[in-house]
């Protein structure tokens, strides 16, 4: 019993049509689903598709033959944040043609995705690439989980939803690094407000107070909300930073620019629904558009030079078997990979980009020496602080009933209220270290300037851990490194290109960085000493209180914050270092472009995802500039 792609409807889910084959079997396709089906359903199995696609937005399918032999003027390669948002703003143009390549699936229909407080069930699962970083020195050898978005919408599908720009401060130190103006926090703006619409909360509670107006965009893309269910912690935290206001002052809007305090958290939902990249500016009316292209389940193993013209990488590599066949598709133009701080470097190395003692090591032909490739990651180290509280109200009530996990999923399912239509935090603070502290005797302070953070701290009603802590009720301060100094790199494993790179993050490998997050632990305590927790603390995570005590709590439980960057690093034209030049160009090539948090300079003292938007609708517009197409949108 097999069918043809000819037969079946363009309007199918593309996650469903396994587009490597001309002619498919529906039992195998169920089988993968892990979907046990009656025959009845087999032999009416267009129609079942019909039934699915009727509830699914749909995208333009493409079978594989067409979509080789078809003209591309650009191939992105990945859907995450920043390939979402090129392919997007190419195509508003009716006369450019892009093909969008994305290694994971559709973000379609996955409720765990969709449903912001379901988020933690994401991590380790069929949507996470789920790699490990190498054995951390520091951090007694331990391997660290590393999360990142194996899914249309990459990470923006699968993160945590935070809403953070950063500081001014980080933007103007990029244009000052890459001697490019383009990338101040003033020039920035426009496009911090192209990506973003600020939408009411879930539960439409007067948000005066909570955030400013005045620096927000309401007609842009992403969708953007503050807290929709609140609860019991908020007004505690509230009162603590008008008890403390001098240590942890309130502040209205982190995200106008300056962002030191302590404020609610806002998150990439609307109307209590995750809006990733995916379902933003991929969305329906987005998607539609004949001039864009979508091809899911695909690696892209190398980008290849063009063998009558050195230097011009316009060509990718890929495969939709594990690399039982390979395939290559051309653009006219460029070909922008997209494919995150770990996979970039990871396609850019498998192509003889990056360098050439390291691939000569593998036995990779060097066709461009850029050693600068793979360099420079950065990332956030993180220490999840549980204290066991005096409630019943946290997340762990939920997350131990199945039966209560269930009503208030079909509450979400049904209304798109309660619980979970907010991720797991309710306040975010950005903190820095006094002025007189001992660590700058030692070191130089490697903030952007001197209003932007040292150290985050993370609010949240519960535990964040999956599966939840067995007894017990915790409220969580997550302290991270906001400004870290540590660096790391991704290298290869071997000169297979679907063997996951090594990912080396070098965490706490400086004074700082463990100086500072033993400075924010103690300073967390200073908070929950104020009088709002009174009668709610019961027992803090640990009893440590020497540096010696707390280094050995910090080694046992630091893990990254998923915000790795900086592995393709901008510099300026004239830099000997970098991978990109201001314009996202890789130096030394044609045809070849970056546009994801690998190429950043620096880390922001921010969540990633919304640094990498802002960098892509900028791109979007050096890319139309470079190539004379129209900025306005006429599709």
């Amino acid at each position: 019993m097999t069918f043809e792609l000819e037969q079946m409807n363009p309007q199918w889910p593309l996650f469903l049509v396994p587009l490597f084959k001309k002619t498919f079997d529906p039992r195998d396709l169920f089988r993968k689903l892990n979907l046990r089906v009656s025959k009845m359903v087999l032999l009416h199995f267009p129609l079942v598709l019909e039934l699915i696609a009727h509830f699914a937005v749909a995208v333009v399918i493409r079978n594989l033959d067409t979509v080789v032999s078809q003209p591309f003027d650009f191939i992105v390669v990945g859907g995450g944040a920043g390939g979402s948002v090129i392919a997007n703003r190419l195509t508003e143009n009716p006369d450019v043609s892009v093909l969008l390549v994305e290694a994971g699936g559709s973000n379609e229909g996955v409720l765990n995705v969709a449903a912001p407080g379901l988020v933690n069930f994401l991590v380790n699962s069929a949507w996470d690439w789920n790699f490990t970083s190498t054995p951390q020195s520091a951090l007694n050898n331990r391997t660290l989980t590393v999360s990142r978005g194996f899914i249309l919408g990459g990470t923006t599908s699968t993160n945590q939803m935070v809403y953070t720009r950063g500081s001014s401060e980080d933007y103007d130190l990029w244009a000052n690094i890459t001697d490019d103006a383009g990338w101040s926090w003033d020039s920035l703006q426009k496009y911090i407000r192209k990506n973003e619409r600020f939408t009411p909360p879930a539960d439409h509670h007067n948000t005066t107070g909570q955030f400013d107006p005045n620096v927000h965009s309401f007609d842009g893309i992403v969708s953007v909300s503050l807290q929709g269910f609140p609860n019991e912690i908020d007004n505690r935290t509230i009162q603590t930073t008008s008890e403390m206001n001098k240590e942890f002052p309130f502040n209205l809007d982190m995200n106008s620019g300056y962002q030191l305090g302590i404020g609610w958290v806002q998150a990439t939902i609307g109307d209590g629904t995750r809006s990733s990249s995916a379902a933003s500016y991929l969305g329906p009316s987005f998607i539609s558009r004949p001039n864009l292209h979508v091809l899911l389940n695909t690696r892209v193993l190398r980008v290849l030079e063009n063998e009558h013209q050195p230097s011009d990488f316009r060509t990718v590599e890929f495969t939709q078997d594990s690399g039982v066949t390979t395939h290559t598709i051309s653009a006219s133009k460029e070909v922008i990979i997209s494919a995150g701080t770990i996979m970039t470097p990871h396609i850019l190395m498998h192509s003889g980009i990056g360098d050439s003692e390291e691939l000569h090591s593998l036995g990779i032909q060097t066709v461009h020496n850029l050693p600068s490739v793979g360099k420079n990651l950065t990332e956030q180290p993180i220490v999840r602080n549980k204290w066991l509280v005096n409630s019943t109200h946290t997340l762990e009530t939920i997350a131990r009933n199945d039966t209560l996990l269930a009503e208030v999923t079909r509450e979400w399912q049904h209304r798109r209220m309660g619980p979970l239509v907010d991720p797991p935090l309710s306040f975010i603070g950005w903190l820095r270290l006094p002025g007189n502290s001992s660590i700058f005797q030692q070191v130089p302070d490697p903030a952007a300037g001197p209003n932007t953070s040292h150290y985050e701290l993370i609010i949240t009603n519960g535990a964040l851990a999956q599966p939840a802590p067995a007894t017990g009720n915790f409220l969580t301060f997550s302290t991270s490194v906001s400004s870290p100094t540590s660096r790391g790199s991704i290298t290869l494993n071997s000169s297979n290109p679907l063997e996951y790179p090594l990912i080396n993050f070098n965490l706490f490998s400086t004074t700082f960085d463990r100086f500072v997050v033993r400075e924010a632990f103690r300073n967390t305590k200073k908070f929950l000493a104020a009088h709002s927790w009174d009668d709610y603390i019961l027992s803090p995570p640990t009893n440590a209180t020497t540096d010696e005590e707390l280094d050995e709590y910090i080694n046992q439980n630091a893990a990254t914050e998923n915000h790795p960057v900086g592995t393709a690093a901008m510099s300026s034209k004239s830099a000997a270092y970098g991978v990109v030049d201001p314009d996202l160009r890789v130096k030394g090539l044609s045809g070849l472009r970056i546009v994801d948090a690998s190429v950043f300079p620096r880390l922001p003292a921010a969540h990633t995802q919304v640094p990498v938007y802002i960098v892509a609708e900028r791109a979007a517009d050096l890319i139309k500039d470079a190539w004379g197409i129209s900025k306005e949108d006429t599709a």
